[in-house]
């Protein structure tokens, strides 16, 4: 299952708990959610993450965890552009992509999906960059090769973006601190893939 919509969580953006948040993100229609918070001890962040999955499997949801480190079994999982692949796979793998070789990097390890950053300037890594805006995405999209992943466009991204994204070659996107300072904003989100 790729998601076309990841709500990835960040609890110092969160304006409530992060548990909290994400209920608030999936109530209004989040089905896939990326556990980042990787700096969590490991005890409190496994726990976190079955919390997590007891939210989502009731809605068919997705819990994806952040880094190979630590993952529970049987959890998806999305790695850094400078993790190492594991040596083994979990069912589904993301990877985090900012550039054409590291696209080609995830295409040849075989990952689910990737995210593509920055789209645009973002207020959770300020400086990060240069952003990539529409014309940036769709050329990155379109130099990839057959059986390539689906890409998330992430940073910067927002409700209004997300038509352009599909139009630039994404398959959806992912969402950090618009979801995690107003969970409301995911409704929105999913609005505007459903109409894309």
């Amino acid at each position: 299952m790729t998601p076309r919509l990841l709500v990835v969580t960040d609890r110092t953006q969160a304006a409530r708990p992060l548990f909290e948040t994400v209920a608030a993100a999936v109530a209004v229609g989040a089905r896939a959610v990326l556990l980042r918070d990787k700096d969590l001890p490991a005890a409190e962040r496994a726990a976190l993450a079955a919390d997590l999955r007891d939210l989502l499997d009731p809605v068919g949801g997705l819990l994806v965890w952040g880094g190979a480190a630590g993952a529970p079994a049987g959890l998806p999982v999305h790695l850094s552009a400078a993790d190492p692949f594991p040596d083994a796979r979990p069912p589904l793998v993301g990877r985090s992509c900012h550039s054409a070789a590291e696209l080609a990097r995830a295409a040849a390890e075989g990952c689910d999906w990737v995210t593509l950053s920055p789209f645009a300037a973002t207020d959770s890594k300020p400086g990060y960059g240069p952003a990539l805006g529409p014309a940036g995405l769709a050329g990155h999209l379109a130099a990839r090769g057959p059986g390539a992943p689906p890409v998330l466009a992430l940073g910067g991204v927002r409700p209004g973006d997300v038509a352009g994204c599909l139009a630039a070659g994404a398959s959806g996107v992912a969402v950090m601190g618009p979801a995690m300072r107003d969970p409301a904003v995911v409704a929105d989100y999913c609005a505007a893939l459903a109409a894309a």
